[in-house]
Protein backbone atom coordinates (compact mmCIF):
# COMPACT_ATOMS: atom_id res chain seq x y z
CA UNK A 1 0.00 0.00 0.00
CA UNK A 2 2.80 2.26 0.80
CA UNK A 3 4.73 2.12 -1.72
CA UNK A 4 1.54 2.35 -4.48
CA UNK A 5 0.60 5.47 -2.94
CA UNK A 6 4.50 6.64 -3.04
CA UNK A 7 4.92 5.71 -6.39
CA UNK A 8 1.60 7.95 -7.53
CA UNK A 9 3.22 10.63 -5.54
CA UNK A 10 6.54 10.69 -6.61
CA UNK A 11 5.41 10.09 -10.38
CA UNK A 12 2.85 13.12 -10.23
CA UNK A 13 5.53 15.48 -8.85
CA UNK A 14 7.77 14.70 -12.03
CA UNK A 15 4.78 15.14 -14.21
CA UNK A 16 4.11 11.66 -15.26
CA UNK A 17 1.80 8.62 -15.02
CA UNK A 18 2.71 5.24 -14.28
CA UNK A 19 2.89 2.31 -16.57
CA UNK A 20 1.50 -0.36 -15.09
CA UNK A 21 2.77 -3.78 -16.88
CA UNK A 22 0.93 -7.85 -16.38
CA UNK A 23 2.86 -10.62 -17.36
CA UNK A 24 1.75 -14.06 -16.42
CA UNK A 25 3.90 -15.90 -13.38
CA UNK A 26 5.80 -18.66 -14.58
CA UNK A 27 5.38 -18.33 -18.19
CA UNK A 28 6.96 -20.33 -20.29
CA UNK A 29 8.70 -21.18 -16.83
CA UNK A 30 9.67 -19.90 -12.95
CA UNK A 31 13.26 -18.98 -14.09
CA UNK A 32 12.05 -17.35 -17.53
CA UNK A 33 9.37 -15.70 -16.37
CA UNK A 34 12.01 -14.11 -13.12
CA UNK A 35 13.92 -13.01 -16.39
CA UNK A 36 11.06 -11.33 -17.75
CA UNK A 37 10.16 -9.12 -14.56
CA UNK A 38 13.40 -7.81 -14.50
CA UNK A 39 13.20 -6.81 -17.88
CA UNK A 40 9.42 -4.99 -17.45
CA UNK A 41 11.02 -3.20 -14.19
CA UNK A 42 13.70 -1.68 -16.13
CA UNK A 43 10.71 0.37 -17.27
CA UNK A 44 7.39 -0.26 -15.66
CA UNK A 45 6.48 1.84 -12.38
CA UNK A 46 4.27 -1.33 -11.23
CA UNK A 47 3.99 -4.61 -12.39
CA UNK A 48 1.07 -7.03 -12.06
CA UNK A 49 1.77 -10.63 -11.67
CA UNK A 50 -0.59 -12.71 -13.04
CA UNK A 51 -1.36 -15.72 -11.35
CA UNK A 52 -1.95 -18.56 -13.47
CA UNK A 53 -5.58 -20.59 -13.70
CA UNK A 54 -7.39 -23.35 -15.41
CA UNK A 55 -10.26 -20.62 -16.43
CA UNK A 56 -9.13 -17.33 -16.76
CA UNK A 57 -12.67 -16.00 -18.19
CA UNK A 58 -11.79 -12.20 -18.58
CA UNK A 59 -8.56 -12.91 -20.54
CA UNK A 60 -8.34 -13.14 -24.19
CA UNK A 61 -6.36 -15.72 -26.20
CA UNK A 62 -2.88 -14.42 -25.61
CA UNK A 63 -3.22 -14.21 -21.91
CA UNK A 64 -5.04 -17.38 -21.58
CA UNK A 65 -2.48 -19.23 -23.61
CA UNK A 66 0.14 -17.70 -21.55
CA UNK A 67 -1.67 -20.05 -18.25
CA UNK A 68 -1.85 -22.99 -20.05
CA UNK A 69 2.15 -22.75 -20.67
CA UNK A 70 2.75 -21.39 -16.80
CA UNK A 71 0.31 -24.55 -16.23
CA UNK A 72 2.22 -26.69 -17.98
CA UNK A 73 5.58 -26.04 -16.60
CA UNK A 74 3.81 -26.33 -12.74
CA UNK A 75 2.99 -23.22 -11.68
CA UNK A 76 0.76 -22.69 -8.41
CA UNK A 77 0.03 -20.34 -5.85
CA UNK A 78 3.19 -21.75 -3.95
CA UNK A 79 5.19 -20.89 -6.85
CA UNK A 80 3.89 -17.66 -7.53
CA UNK A 81 4.68 -16.25 -3.73
CA UNK A 82 7.74 -17.81 -4.77
CA UNK A 83 8.47 -15.48 -7.96
CA UNK A 84 7.04 -12.51 -5.74
CA UNK A 85 9.70 -12.92 -2.94
CA UNK A 86 12.27 -13.10 -5.86
CA UNK A 87 11.06 -9.84 -7.79
CA UNK A 88 10.87 -8.20 -4.20
CA UNK A 89 15.04 -9.29 -3.61
CA UNK A 90 15.94 -6.62 -6.40
CA UNK A 91 13.04 -4.39 -6.87
CA UNK A 92 11.31 -1.98 -4.26
CA UNK A 93 8.57 -1.44 -6.94
CA UNK A 94 4.99 -2.22 -6.31
CA UNK A 95 3.76 -5.30 -6.95
CA UNK A 96 0.14 -6.52 -7.56
CA UNK A 97 -0.67 -10.06 -7.90
CA UNK A 98 -3.97 -10.48 -10.36
CA UNK A 99 -5.98 -13.59 -10.35
CA UNK A 100 -8.86 -15.40 -10.05
CA UNK A 101 -10.59 -16.01 -6.77
CA UNK A 102 -11.08 -20.06 -6.99
CA UNK A 103 -7.29 -20.71 -5.87
CA UNK A 104 -7.37 -17.80 -3.39
CA UNK A 105 -10.03 -19.71 -1.86
CA UNK A 106 -8.08 -22.94 -2.49
CA UNK A 107 -5.18 -21.68 -0.62
CA UNK A 108 -7.37 -19.99 2.01
CA UNK A 109 -7.84 -16.36 2.06
CA UNK A 110 -6.61 -15.04 5.04
CA UNK A 111 -3.56 -17.13 4.68
CA UNK A 112 -2.93 -16.10 1.31
CA UNK A 113 -3.10 -12.27 1.82
CA UNK A 114 -0.51 -13.64 4.80
CA UNK A 115 1.75 -15.06 2.88
CA UNK A 116 1.74 -12.74 -0.30
CA UNK A 117 2.49 -9.64 2.27
CA UNK A 118 5.28 -12.19 3.63
CA UNK A 119 6.27 -12.41 0.11
CA UNK A 120 6.54 -8.78 -0.90
CA UNK A 121 2.90 -7.88 -2.38
CA UNK A 122 1.22 -4.71 -1.79
CA UNK A 123 -2.22 -5.63 -3.44
CA UNK A 124 -4.42 -7.43 -5.18
CA UNK A 125 -6.79 -7.26 -8.49
CA UNK A 126 -9.43 -10.02 -8.04
CA UNK A 127 -11.54 -9.61 -11.79
CA UNK A 128 -14.16 -12.61 -10.76
CA UNK A 129 -14.57 -10.94 -7.39
CA UNK A 130 -17.49 -8.15 -7.48
CA UNK A 131 -17.48 -5.42 -4.99
CA UNK A 132 -20.99 -6.35 -3.47
CA UNK A 133 -18.82 -9.70 -2.66
CA UNK A 134 -15.52 -8.53 -2.07
CA UNK A 135 -16.29 -6.10 1.18
CA UNK A 136 -14.98 -8.61 3.34
CA UNK A 137 -11.88 -9.62 1.28
CA UNK A 138 -11.40 -5.94 0.81
CA UNK A 139 -10.98 -5.15 4.72
CA UNK A 140 -8.60 -8.22 5.56
CA UNK A 141 -6.59 -6.96 2.91
CA UNK A 142 -6.41 -3.78 4.19
CA UNK A 143 -6.12 -4.75 7.84
CA UNK A 144 -2.62 -6.11 6.23
CA UNK A 145 -2.18 -2.51 5.38
CA UNK A 146 -2.60 -3.92 1.41
CA UNK A 147 -4.49 -2.71 -1.67
CA UNK A 148 -6.98 -4.20 -2.83
CA UNK A 149 -8.00 -3.20 -6.66
CA UNK A 150 -11.51 -3.50 -7.83
CA UNK A 151 -12.50 -2.93 -11.28
CA UNK A 152 -15.02 -0.41 -12.74
CA UNK A 153 -16.36 -0.55 -16.89
CA UNK A 154 -18.28 1.73 -18.64
CA UNK A 155 -21.67 0.27 -17.81
CA UNK A 156 -20.70 0.71 -14.08
CA UNK A 157 -23.89 3.37 -12.63
CA UNK A 158 -22.37 5.84 -10.17
CA UNK A 159 -24.74 3.46 -7.17
CA UNK A 160 -22.09 0.73 -8.05
CA UNK A 161 -18.90 3.51 -8.51
CA UNK A 162 -19.69 4.73 -5.08
CA UNK A 163 -19.57 0.69 -3.81
CA UNK A 164 -16.51 0.28 -5.55
CA UNK A 165 -15.24 3.71 -4.13
CA UNK A 166 -15.51 2.60 -0.96
CA UNK A 167 -14.15 -1.15 -1.11
CA UNK A 168 -11.22 0.11 -3.35
CA UNK A 169 -7.95 0.71 -2.00
CA UNK A 170 -4.98 3.48 -3.94
CA UNK A 171 -6.92 3.46 -7.27
CA UNK A 172 -9.26 2.02 -9.47
CA UNK A 173 -8.83 -0.46 -12.39
CA UNK A 174 -11.41 1.21 -15.17
CA UNK A 175 -11.79 -1.24 -17.99
CA UNK A 176 -11.78 0.26 -21.20
CA UNK A 177 -14.08 -1.96 -23.00
CA UNK A 178 -16.67 -4.21 -22.36
CA UNK A 179 -15.62 -7.76 -23.34
CA UNK A 180 -12.07 -9.80 -22.74
CA UNK A 181 -8.41 -8.82 -22.38
CA UNK A 182 -6.52 -8.46 -25.19
CA UNK A 183 -4.67 -5.86 -28.38
CA UNK A 184 -6.81 -3.37 -30.11
CA UNK A 185 -5.78 -1.27 -32.65
CA UNK A 186 -8.45 1.64 -32.10
CA UNK A 187 -9.81 2.70 -28.88
CA UNK A 188 -12.72 5.06 -28.37
CA UNK A 189 -10.60 8.06 -26.75
CA UNK A 190 -12.92 10.49 -25.88
CA UNK A 191 -15.58 7.76 -24.42
CA UNK A 192 -12.88 6.64 -22.45
CA UNK A 193 -11.44 9.84 -20.89
CA UNK A 194 -15.18 11.09 -20.51
CA UNK A 195 -16.21 7.89 -18.33
CA UNK A 196 -13.08 8.16 -16.69
CA UNK A 197 -13.79 11.36 -15.23
CA UNK A 198 -17.17 10.25 -13.89
CA UNK A 199 -15.70 7.21 -12.26
CA UNK A 200 -13.22 9.49 -10.79
CA UNK A 201 -15.56 12.47 -9.52
CA UNK A 202 -17.90 9.81 -8.32
CA UNK A 203 -15.24 7.83 -6.27
CA UNK A 204 -12.61 10.58 -5.36
CA UNK A 205 -10.10 7.56 -6.42
CA UNK A 206 -7.15 7.75 -8.93
CA UNK A 207 -8.39 5.61 -11.62
CA UNK A 208 -6.01 3.54 -14.40
CA UNK A 209 -7.05 2.02 -17.72
CA UNK A 210 -6.44 -0.93 -19.14
CA UNK A 211 -7.84 -3.84 -21.48
CA UNK A 212 -6.54 -2.93 -25.33
CA UNK A 213 -3.52 -0.75 -24.75
CA UNK A 214 -0.63 -1.75 -26.86
CA UNK A 215 0.91 0.72 -27.82
CA UNK A 216 2.58 4.14 -26.92
CA UNK A 217 -0.43 6.01 -29.26
CA UNK A 218 -3.09 4.46 -27.16
CA UNK A 219 -1.29 6.16 -23.89
CA UNK A 220 -0.98 9.47 -25.72
CA UNK A 221 -4.34 9.64 -27.24
CA UNK A 222 -6.15 9.72 -23.71
CA UNK A 223 -3.20 11.16 -21.56
CA UNK A 224 -5.14 13.41 -19.89
CA UNK A 225 -8.11 11.31 -17.91
CA UNK A 226 -6.44 8.60 -16.26
CA UNK A 227 -3.77 8.39 -13.94
CA UNK A 228 -1.91 5.21 -14.98
CA UNK A 229 -1.80 2.87 -17.62
CA UNK A 230 -1.90 -0.88 -17.91
CA UNK A 231 -0.67 -2.91 -21.22
CA UNK A 232 -0.80 -6.53 -20.30
CA UNK A 233 -1.88 -8.68 -23.70
CA UNK A 234 1.04 -6.64 -25.80
CA UNK A 235 3.87 -7.77 -23.51
CA UNK A 236 2.51 -11.43 -23.23
CA UNK A 237 2.77 -11.71 -27.05
CA UNK A 238 6.44 -10.95 -27.17
CA UNK A 239 7.42 -13.45 -24.05
CA UNK A 240 4.95 -15.93 -25.93
CA UNK A 241 7.73 -15.63 -29.09
CA UNK A 242 10.21 -14.92 -26.81
CA UNK A 243 11.35 -11.92 -28.37
CA UNK A 244 12.88 -10.19 -25.53
CA UNK A 245 14.34 -7.94 -27.52
CA UNK A 246 11.18 -6.48 -29.39
CA UNK A 247 9.70 -6.35 -25.32
CA UNK A 248 12.28 -3.78 -24.32
CA UNK A 249 11.66 -2.02 -26.94
CA UNK A 250 7.54 -1.65 -26.57
CA UNK A 251 8.35 -1.04 -22.94
CA UNK A 252 10.73 1.67 -23.53
CA UNK A 253 7.94 3.58 -26.23
CA UNK A 254 5.31 2.86 -23.65
CA UNK A 255 7.19 4.33 -20.76
CA UNK A 256 7.85 7.32 -22.37
CA UNK A 257 4.09 8.47 -23.63
CA UNK A 258 3.62 8.42 -19.74
CA UNK A 259 5.86 11.36 -19.51
CA UNK A 260 3.54 13.73 -21.92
Amino acid sequence: MERIERTFRELEERGEKPLIVYATACDPNCEKSLDVFKLILEYADMVEVGMPFSDPLADGPTIQKAHERALSAGANTCRVLELVSRIRSFSDKPIVLMGYYNPIFTYGEEKFIRDAKSAGADGFIVPDLPPEEGVDFARKVKSMKLSPVFLAAPTSTDERLKLIGEVTGEFIYYVSVTGITGEREELAYAEIERDIERVKRVTGKRTVVGFGISKPEHIRQMYNSPDGFVVGSAVVKRVESWNLSELRELLSGLKEATKS
